[in-house]
């Protein structure tokens, strides 16, 4: 057996980096530390590689297949006999495919910000701030129990929170930081809930324990059971809604555009790998549980996935900001894989839906981290984040042309790039379990085709706009990201995922379903198409379209005034005769009947306070006056 002790260092490295950056960035300079930041992440990345290899090629398997290995553990917290809480590392398929992701994007992402982010205020704090987001999100990943995975995504949260309000000189940005924060923390609540929950009865924490297949920690719930369903399919509907907020699913997704006010290597690393698949991630992590115990729950997955996915779709197609087309593009996607997920199956090719929403969680950190990083040398060539500012872009921006339209290619779904395969493996699931979730994935697919490719036209094609300056290509920093994660988009799809990472640790047969994809790829050549003709070339085709759907059109630019209906919610509801009721009593009856009794208190001492006047002929008189009155009393009740 190997010894995987090491890869605790995948933990130290970017703890250290961010106090040594945090505390003394500004000694070191600019320049010094970018390179510290980016050079921590370079040997991070290597050690990922390093496990990744040692564990799927070089540890034998037995046919038994891929067994979870438990390579650092200390016990923090011991709370009972058997209940505690460690800090370890766990290394399994899902968790060392996910060190592969986290740490090639974050490593990506430190060497593009070294041009992106060069003479920015907060040069340091910024690659400090960098460090903390990759040892949170490292440190999630390999969790080897559910509360050790809890702190880090409370951390991981933090570390958002920080990079996103970035530029906290601008109100827009401080504002968005805030909605992540809170948005968020209604939903970590309702994980904080299931753990809690499934702790309860389970009386573990530990991820070996919980997803062993026997169920041992499962059957001591003893069936108990709360308005018809199982407690433990309470406790993982309670857990799932922590992945709702976190990967932004309907109806917690109202602060996943709102976070494009970061700079846009944040967004490439917040909405491309690491955050937003946490709650795939959450749920892949538990998902024997999931299938053994609440089926229930994957019924609710599948559909608020597939429903997230076509909803975030129809509002991309509007949107004219690159950075938001994006971002709703990545909560379209997310979708598919909590889908996949939810009509998934345990073991061999029932766990087809497993293996593909995975394969489709790595393929898509490669195209989103590339579209997001091309997004931001646009932005940086033209100095807008608007498609009609833009147009004709091809002949200034040639890497970036070329990269961003592989990515378009693969996230369309074209046969041959990592898009397709993985997509392909999602929709052969979801049309083996479930018709209607399968055509809506279809309709999905066309519609991701068209936005992917009217951001793509408008862009690069289109009419030329008369820029203020010749735009011009990025610097190598940031172009040698874009080559390296072009070649990711482009190759990844042929990784043997059913080999590698599947449900239950064992490799299964499985082969492209040429019925599934066939239409699948007419249907996003037909999207592709459409923005074609749109798009390509300057015309008014796109106003008579919008016109044509008019109210459609609105409510679909306009977010379906998701927005407004949380704010009228909180403030016309909920701040109205919930808040302004209860801070009413608490200001007129708590706070008054304190005040009373301090009043009276007070009054009362006031009237007193001659009886301590120090005076003996005053103490005499009280004195003789209280015994003559006892007297005449005792004589009076004796009479």
């Amino acid at each position: 057996m190997i010894n995987f002790s090491y890869s605790i260092w995948l933990l130290l490295i970017p703890l250290m980096m961010f106090f040594i950056l945090g505390l003394a960035g500004h000694k070191l300079g600019p320049r010094l530390s970018g390179l510290l930041g980016t050079s921590g992440l370079a040997i991070i990345t290597m050690l990922s590689f390093i496990i990744a290899y040692s564990y799927f090629f070089g540890t034998p398997k037995n046919g038994e297949g891929f067994k979870a290995i438990i390579a650092y553990n200390i016990t923090w917290l011991q709370l009972i006999d058997n209940l505690h809480i460690d800090i370890g590392v766990l290394l399994d398929p899902i968790s060392v495919m996910m060190l592969i992701v986290v740490s090639t994007v974050s490593f990506m992402v430190h060497i593009y910000s070294l041009g992106y982010m060069k003479g920015e205020r907060g040069y340091e704090r910024f690659f400090a701030f960098l460090s903390l987001f990759t040892f949170s999100m490292l440190g999630l990943v390999v969790a080897p129990n559910i509360f050790q995975m809890y702190i880090f995504w409370e951390l991981v949260g933090i570390s958002s929170y920080l990079l996103i309000g970035f530029y906290y000189q601008k109100p827009s940005a401080v504002a968005a930081s805030k909605k992540a924060f809170i948005v968020t923390r209604f939903a970590d609540l309702g994980f904080l809930i299931g753990i809690l929950i499934l702790s309860f009865y389970t009386k573990t924490f530990d991820f070996i324990t919980l997803t062993d297949p026997s169920g041992p920690a499962i059957a001591k719930t003893g069936g108990a059971t709360f308005m018809g369903l199982s407690v433990i399919t309470w406790s993982m509907i309670f857990v799932y809604m922590g992945g709702v907020g976190k990967s932004a699913m309907f109806p917690f997704h109202i602060w996943l555009p709102d976070a494009m006010e970061g700079p846009t290597p944040v967004s490439a690393l917040i909405h491309a790998a690491t955050m937003v698949v946490a709650g795939v991630y959450l749920v892949a992590r538990l998902f024997p549980v999931y299938v053994m115990a609440s089926p229930q729950a994957l019924h609710i997955i599948a559909y608020v996935g597939a429903f997230s996915s076509l909803f975030a779709a129809v509002i991309a197609c509007t949107q004219t900001d690159i950075k938001r087309v994006l971002a709703y593009s990545t909560m379209s996607q997310i979708g598919y894989m909590m889908l996949a997920l939810g009509v998934s199956g345990y073991g061999g090719h029932n766990g087809l839906g497993f293996m593909a929403s995975m394969f489709h969680l790595f393929t898509h950190a490669m195209f989103k981290a590339l579209l997001f990083l091309g997004a931001g040398a646009i932005i940086h060539a033209v100095h807008s984040n608007f498609m009609t500012d833009m147009g004709g872009l091809r002949k200034y921006l040639p890497i970036t042309h070329i990269t961003f339209l592989i990515a378009c290619l693969s996230i369309a779904g074209v046969p041959l790039f990592a898009g397709f395969f993985s997509k392909d493996e999602i929709l052969a699931a979801a049309f083996e379990h479930n018709k209607f979730l399968f055509a809506v994935e279809y309709a999905v697919a066309g519609l991701t085709a068209f936005y992917m490719f009217r951001l793509y036209f408008s862009i690069f094609w289109g009419k030329e706009t008369q820029y203020h300056h010749t735009p011009h290509e990025a610097p190598l920093t940031m172009t040698i990201p874009l080559i390296i994660l072009a070649l990711g988009a482009a190759l990844t799809g042929f990784i043997p995922f059913n080999k590698l990472v599947t449900s239950d640790g064992l490799p299964f047969e499985s082969h492209l379903d040429w019925g599934v994809a066939v239409p699948s790829v007419i249907i996003g050549l037909l999207g592709i198409t459409v923005a074609w003709a749109m798009y390509s070339k300057s015309s008014n085709l796109p106003d008579r379209v919008a016109s044509a759907f008019r109210l459609g059109y609105k409510w679909a630019y306009n977010k379906f005034y998701m927005d407004e209906l949380y704010l009228f919610i909180t403030k016309k509801i909920i701040f109205r005769y919930i808040s302004e009721p209860v801070a009413w009593f608490d200001r007129h009856i708590v706070d008054g009947t304190m005040n009373a009794i301090a009043t009276v208190t007070q009054v009362t001492s006031f009237r007193i306070r001659k009886f301590q006047s120090g005076q003996i002929q005053q103490y005499a008189f009280v004195y003789i006056s209280g015994v003559i009155f006892l007297v005449i009393l005792l004589v009076y009740i004796w009479r």
